[in-house]
């Protein structure tokens, strides 16, 4: 047998070519599956946390959570770069993120914040403070869930509040980003659970405006521009390794300080639009002039009558 010319049979090796690019459309579900993998993870560590140990546990929990956002983002990249995104890899996904950004912050956020109050405190009050809890961390569930259907219905979707044209935004903050911020702050405690009533009602307060965050229409930055293959590789790789032990190294006021940034990034984005936006809108009654009918104003009430999903 001639095993060269077996070897070099173009139809023998368009099968090898076709046989990997099928193998290639595992590799982005691989790193979906550690995502998925992490957030099951959190959620028995949560569960741990309930009948013993609680302070490690429920720190495993935020930091199995923490570790998934890095995969999350880099399974959609590494489909974009192989060219095999495909319907079955953007359903996983989501599905993912239901799990490790959904369920595992909500039911971190209850047993962190609410489940732990004293029984030393007013005892009606632990109740309707651990009632009003879980219901405002089913409604971080319930927002995370509504923003990742948006997401996945919308094409070229625009946020309310349009940025620069260069730079590619989200509408809405995202769900890791949202987790993120909840897991960090868990971490950012190392896991001790909280025992204050006064604690709870912020802790409470911060659950809710996350959830009101990702199914806003503000505008929260992407970072989808940035192409590290125009950038010089070694500088690339020195900056990359400083972050990674910076991060590594005090994660938790590191994470929590860029997670609280993100969020806060979004909510001035937001609040800066609509100053601006008032500013420019002419008084009842006043004379219209030519810095009235200029074309920026026009794109304005253009972009502000059209309504987003």
């Amino acid at each position: 047998m001639n095993f060269n010319h077996s070897f070099n049979d173009p139809a023998r090796a368009e099968v090898r070519r076709a046989r990997l690019h099928r193998g290639m459309f595992l590799l982005p579900s691989f790193f979906t599956s550690i995502n998925i993998g992490a957030g099951y993870w959190s959620i028995t560590q949560t569960i741990e946390a309930i009948s013993g140990n609680a302070q490690l546990h429920l720190d495993l929990a935020a930091i199995g959570i923490l570790f998934a956002i890095p995969f999350d983002a880099l399974d959609g990249r590494i489909a974009r770069m192989t060219n095999t995104c495909s319907d079955f890899g953007k359903e996983l996904d989501s599905l993912a993120d239901v799990i490790t950004f959904g369920v595992a912050p909500s039911l971190l956020a209850f047993v962190w914040g609410f489940h732990f109050l004293p029984d030393s405190i007013n005892t009606e009050l632990r109740q309707h403070v651990m009632q009003a809890g879980a219901f405002v961390c089913f409604l971080f569930l319930l927002s995370g869930a509504s923003r990742l259907a948006r997401f996945n219905i919308s094409h070229d979707a625009q946020p309310r509040n349009p940025g620069r044209p260069g730079r590619k935004y989200f509408v809405g903050m995202p769900i890791p980003a949202a987790a993120g911020l909840l897991a960090s702050s868990v971490h950012l405690c190392y896991g001790i659970p909280n025992q204050y009533w006064w604690i709870a009602v912020s802790w409470m307060i911060l659950v809710g405006l996350t959830g009101f965050l990702m199914v806003s229409t503000w505008r929260f930055w992407s970072g989808k521009e940035i192409n590290f293959s125009k950038s010089h590789p070694f500088q690339i790789l020195v900056l990359i390794a400083i972050f990674m032990y910076v991060t590594i190294r005090y994660s938790n006021f590191v994470l929590f300080a860029m997670a609280l940034t993100y969020m806060f990034s979004g909510i001035w984005a937001g609040a800066a639009y609509s100053w601006s936006r008032r500013r420019r809108i002419r008084p009842v009654g006043a004379t219209p002039d030519a810095s009235d009918t200029d074309a920026g104003d026009v794109d304005l009430d253009k972009r502000d009558s059209i309504r987003f999903l």
